[in-house]
């Protein structure tokens, strides 16, 4: 489903060049959820939003089904259709509705009518639970609400492959859980999934493979019972150290 070779994304300023993904090659099979973890600065952020063009990168391949975003043909924003990215800070249009938050990308970029939008939307709002916000703005919801709407938005376009950039990290702790609770469904479905996270717990329970990042490379890739209790790499035990 995606496939990723010697990937290499750099940042220059200020005299200073910085490889924030440093020739990363990497795969996520179809249903396959794939964590990514590490410290602040390692690359895991800059490396996500490559997978869908949001990060246009210097060298290297990413393919997602099949379709190479590095061939200057490709259509980045069909390719965008088919990836859906929920991120740190919900992003959701302030002076419309719930449901017109999730409604609008439907008839916009997939041409649904209203009436069949409407009714996907309230669909995917129940979903989440929340379906009996669907006429509140968002000012009127918690954040942890807002983040599941922004779920339910990206899942309304029926994308192939979920990205999730550190979907928590901005939430009161008490709200963490419900969406967790989300993305945990999410797996059970099937759903195709690579997420940067904080969120250990999560990692343990639900991925199929742990990506340990730092200095824009991944230092380790295991099943999760085998990183958390074995970790390989000394910068990877550390870390757990410090976060467990």
């Amino acid at each position: 489903m995606i496939e990723v070779k010697h990937l290499i994304k750099v940042f220059e300023g200020r005299g200073q060049v910085v490889r924030a993904v440093d020739d990363i090659s990497t795969q996520v099979a179809k249903g396959e959820v794939v964590v990514i973890i590490g410290p602040s600065g390692s690359g895991k952020s800059t490396f996500l939003r490559c997978l869908n063009g949001l990060e246009e990168f210097n060298d290297g391949q990413v393919v997602i089904d099949g379709i190479d975003l590095a061939e200057s043909k490709t259509n980045l924003n069909a390719v965008r259709r088919e990836v859906g990215m929920v991120f740190q800070h919900f992003n959701l249009f302030p002076h419309k509705t719930v449901l017109e938050n999730v409604t609008l990308a439907q008839r916009v970029v997939r041409k649904r009518k209203p009436a069949e939008a409407a009714e996907r939307a309230m669909k995917l709002l129940t979903k989440v639970g929340i379906a009996e916000k669907a006429n509140e703005y968002p000012s009127r919801l918690s954040g942890g609400q807002q983040q599941r709407v922004a779920i339910a938005r990206a899942l309304a376009m029926d994308p192939k492959v979920m990205l999730f950039d550190e979907p928590t990290s901005a939430l009161d702790p008490e709200m963490v859980g419900e969406v967790l609770d989300v993305m945990k469904q999410l797996a059970r479905e099937g759903m195709t999934m690579a997420v940067v996270t904080h969120e250990m717990g999560f990692a343990r329970e639900v991925a199929n493979r742990v990506l340990f990042m730092d200095f824009g490379r991944i230092l380790e890739d295991a099943p999760p019972a085998q990183f958390f209790t074995a970790p390989r790499e000394p910068r990877a035990q550390t870390f757990l150290k410090q976060v467990l």
